[in-house]
């Protein structure tokens, strides 16, 4: 096998790893008792303006609670609760959401057209990017991109991180990506997205 090749096994098997769960569930799902009041006992919250956990990459949750916890991402609730956490605790919680099996939701019908269109192809007459050529044709992400999972999240709490991210008071994204993206996005484009993702499986 040539350097090349090997140097691409390398990278790949990193990648692989670095999409595995470096936590123990069980640790985790004993941890999670502070969690769940918001986010449910399986990581799906009753509250729409509150993620669901459940079925998400542990890479992902691990980034937001470092970021909560370093000042990156603010949050009045999620920040005192990420202070105390080691990276131990983060990795176990990531391990016991992301094993846990996601509710469904279920998309507005009359935003469904228009979200599927801005998710799928964007809009080029103002230079919105397609959502797929990162999360991915169903919604899934790209754990090793640390994109994370969509599909299937509350529609209400995507709309406001979209806004959120659109006015600045998010900006924990990577090299402005998210932020670039929704600039040029209308309330109209955020909120059917949000439906279309909703009920995306």
């Amino acid at each position: 096998m040539n350097k090349w090749l090997v140097s691409v096994s390398i990278l790949l098997a990193m990648a692989v790893g670095g999409a595995q769960a470096a936590g123990d569930a069980e640790a985790g799902k004993t941890k999670s008792a502070t969690c769940l009041a918001c986010h449910g006992a399986d990581g799906n919250s009753a509250n729409a303006l509150w993620p669901k956990l459940a079925g998400q990459h542990p890479s992902y949750i691990k980034k937001q609670l470092l970021e909560f916890k370093g000042g990156a991402r603010k949050n009045d609730l999620m920040s005192p609760m990420a202070t105390p956490l080691s990276e131990q605790d983060m990795d176990d919680l990531a391990a016991y959401f992301s094993s846990q099996t996601q509710t469904p939701g279920t998309a507005a019908a009359d935003q469904v057209e228009l979200g599927a269109t801005i998710y799928r192809a964007g809009n080029a007459a103002t230079d919105v990017a397609a959502c797929m050529a990162c999360h991915g044709p169903s919604g899934m992400g790209n754990p090793g991109a640390k994109f994370p999972r969509i599909s299937g999240q509350h529609a209400a709490y995507i709309e406001k991180m979209l806004k959120d991210f659109r006015s600045g008071d998010r900006a924990n994204d990577n090299a402005k990506m998210m932020r670039n993206v929704v600039a040029r996005m209308t309330d109209n484009e955020i909120a059917a997205v949000a439906q279309y993702l909703q009920g995306l499986r």
